[in-house]
């Protein structure tokens, strides 16, 4: 019987397959820049684009880092490797406190509209591009009739057509329920009906202003109840990323074309320098922003995702209605594979949020987030 098992522990230990030590290598060499994409990930928000150009590009994929990291983290898991696990892990736990800026569980099942009493009141947010839809036809129609169906309390609008606008006898009906204050006009004979930023209110509007020109950010004093509250409407510096380079990226044609390389050069270069712009232009705002002593609601486009400067800079001591109130995956550009939330709403303490909605309708290429509100007692 020694005999026996003196034998078999001298037999040769079956050797690791070829195949899982290549896919473990691949994957090694896989995580490894996972690893270091997540890392860069997360220092994004902290670091002005002016000093470190690629940080704005890596910001943009930052939900597919995070879910790389997560498979990555399994995968180590599975295996059994747990040095390599525990690296990644280490990662999605850091990354983890993000993830409510990009996705929302629905934790409670609604059965029904949700009923709110008279102190709640809707704010909505649309960059309506000109009222023109994506096939080029005019669509203030389309967008007033919303407004009617969604009965906003108070409406910031970005690219403003004013001129579209006063051709439609509906436009004029506004006037019966909101107030207006509107920003943009010109003298020039070929402009004067140019308007780009407007702020509605059914509230009474006690004064109004920009923060920064041109037509990146306005505000308005709204009075509701015995409270002013500030509307502060934001439009920053656009990507610079047209349809064209949308159709090039979402269609693959980076895979086809011959001057690939040239293209994505100039998409980044421009991504990249408007990217620095925006973020000088929210260094600014902030700061009236910070400075203003009411309750303040912060909208608009702000043209940049959630796991950037701009958005850190400007929802600074601020809430996000989203991370609060919203459900799943949410995006408001309507391109780029669907995947980018870019507009915004913001409130400060005094103010709570009940509802969080982007209502899908191709009006624009942006979606309108709509928001419902209501006043707290403010701290002291």
């Amino acid at each position: 019987m020694s005999d026996y098992y003196s034998e078999y522990s001298r037999r040769e230990k079956p050797r690791r397959s070829v195949l899982w030590w290549t896919v473990d290598l691949v994957m090694t060499v896989l995580t490894a820049a996972v690893a270091a994409a997540m890392v860069m990930t997360l220092f994004v928000p902290y670091v002005n684009p002016a000093r470190i150009w690629f940080f704005p590009v890596l910001g943009l994929a930052a939900p597919a880092i995070y879910v790389a990291t997560v498979i990555l983290a399994l995968y180590w898991i599975i295996r059994w490797r747990w040095v390599r696990a525990g690296v990644m892990l280490l990662l999605v736990a850091a990354g983890f406190f993000s993830v409510s800026l990009f996705y929302r569980p629905e934790l409670r099942r609604v059965y029904g509209e949700d009923a709110y009493d008279r102190s709640a009141f809707k704010v909505m947010t649309y960059n309506v591009r000109s009222f023109y839809d994506n096939a080029g036809q005019a669509s203030v129609d389309d967008v007033l009739r919303l407004i009617g169906e969604v009965d906003p309390d108070i409406i910031c609008m970005q690219e403003f057509n004013a001129r579209l606008a006063e051709r439609c006898d509906d436009f004029a009906l506004l006037g019966e329920k909101y107030e207006s204050a509107v920003f943009g006009r010109t003298e020039a004979p070929d402009s004067a009906y140019a308007a780009p930023m407007l702020i509605l209110s059914k509230y009474r509007i006690l004064r109004s202003g920009t923060v920064l020109t041109p037509r990146s950010s306005v505000w308005a004093d709204v009075l509701v109840g015995e409270d002013t509250l500030r509307i502060f409407n934001n439009h920053l510096r656009s990507t610079a990323i047209n349809a064209s380079d949308n159709e090039f990226i979402t269609n693959r044609l980076f895979l086809t074309d011959t001057a690939r390389e040239e293209r994505v050069r100039s998409i980044v270069r421009r991504y990249r320098d408007n990217s620095v712009l925006r973020a000088a232009q929210v260094d600014s705002i902030a700061r009236v922003i910070e400075a203003t002593a009411t309750r303040r609601i912060v909208c608009g486009d702000f043209n940049d995702t959630p796991m950037s400067y701009v958005y850190r800079t400007m929802a600074r001591g601020l809430e996000d209605a989203f991370s609060e109130r919203g459900s799943g995956y949410s995006h408001t550009f309507r391109g780029f594979f669907n995947t980018l939330r870019i507009d915004y709403v913001l409130r400060s303490e005094g103010l709570e949020t009940l509802s969080y909605e982007v209502p899908d309708v191709d009006y624009s290429d942006h979606h309108p987030v709509v928001v419902r509100l209501r006043k707290t007692p403010v701290s002291h």
